[in-house]
């Protein structure tokens, strides 16, 4: 199986992410949305940055359950409720993001969304992942 990040130097820099991922080879993971929910089913953290740590350490156990490693991640779309605040937040994400998931980014967007399904949640992380 190989990944291969494209980044066309046509395009604006990509930073945080990757503008596009070629996988070939491989087994496809679906990953299904993940928020800052605890073992006991309760949303964690009052802080946005709190919840994107649990949300995509949460996404990256499912992941990994699944036999994969973030480095292999092909596509995550995160959907927050506050694109300002996500934006403002954007460094310390970028930190969180580096020390769990490393810097092999996927294919990403981000979403502002009226709410999400647990009311509490201010973002949630969904997925794909291509295993050799």
């Amino acid at each position: 199986m190989t990944v291969e990040r494209v980044d066309p130097p046509e395009l604006s820099p990509a930073t945080g992410f990757s503008h596009a991922v070629v996988a070939t080879g491989g087994r496809l993971v679906f990953l299904a949305g993940q928020t800052a929910l605890d073992e006991d089913g309760k949303i964690v953290g009052d802080t946005l940055p709190e919840q994107f740590e649990r949300a995509l350490a949460n996404l990256l156990t499912a992941l990994r359950a699944a036999g994969g490693t973030p480095a292999e991640l092909a596509r995550v779309t995160v959907y927050a409720t506050d694109i300002a605040r996500y934006r403002a937040d954007a460094p310390q994400l970028g930190r969180i993001w580096r020390r769990l998931a490393g810097r092999d980014y996927p294919a990403m967007a981000v979403v502002e969304v009226v709410r999400l399904w647990d009311e509490p949640a201010m973002v949630e992380l969904d997925g794909f992942a291509v295993l050799p």
